[in-house]
C-alpha cells in the first residue's frame, strides 16, 4: 500500500497523531465527493495558512444526511480518502459520522478553521468553537464554476 495512505488517521489514534505534527495547525472538513480543481486550490490555500493540514471528512452516513442528493456520496468514504491523502497539502484525514465536525475540532484544537467561501463561518458553530480557545475561523474564496453537485447533474445529463 503507498505511504501516503498513512494518513488516514482512526479517530482513537487522532490526538497522538495531531500532537505530533507541526503548528500552526488548519483544520478543513467537507464530503469531497469527486475530487475537481476548485477542492485542490481550496485545500493547498487552507494548507498555506499554517503547517499542517487536518482535513475531517464526512462519512457516507453523514453525506446521507446532509441532502446532496439520491446515491450520494458517489465515492465511499475510503476512496475519497485515499485520494485525499494523495494530496500534498492533506497532512492528516480523519472521519466523522456526525452532522457537524465540532467534536472532532474540539479534539484537534485547531489555530485556524476553514470553510469555503459558498459558508458563511460567522454562522457556524465551529468557528465559534476554535475561536473560544484563540484560535481563527475563515473562508477561502469559493472558485466558480466548480461544483461536485453541477459535475453530478452533467453526467447524470441534467446540463
Amino acid at each position: 500500500m503507498p505511504v501516503f495512505t498513512d494518513k488516514v488517521c482512526p479517530r482513537a489514534e487522532l490526538a497522538t497523531r495531531v500532537s505530533k505534527l507541526p503548528r500552526p495547525l488548519v483544520f478543513t472538513n467537507g464530503v469531497f465527493d469527486i475530487l475537481h480543481c476548485g477542492h485542490v486550490r481550496y485545500l493547498a490555500e487552507a494548507r498555506g495558512l499554517g503547517a499542517s493540514l487536518v482535513l475531517g471528512l464526512n462519512s457516507d452516513a453523514s453525506v446521507r444526511g446532509l441532502g446532496k442528493g439520491p446515491g450520494r456520496p458517489l465515492n465511499k468514504e475510503l476512496d475519497r480518502a485515499c485520494v485525499l491523502a494523495a494530496l500534498e497539502s492533506v497532512s492528516l484525514l480523519t472521519h466523522f459520522d456526525e452532522a457537524t465536525p465540532v467534536q472532532l475540532i474540539k479534539l484537534v484544537r485547531p489555530d485556524w478553521y476553514v470553510k469555503g467561501g459558498d459558508y458563511d463561518v460567522e454562522t457556524l458553530e465551529e468557528a465559534r468553537v476554535v475561536r473560544s480557545w484563540g484560535g481563527q475561523a475563515r473562508a477561502i474564496a469559493f472558485l466558480d464554476g466548480y461544483s461536485t453537485s453541477g459535475l453530478v447533474q452533467r453526467i447524470r445529463g441534467g446540463a
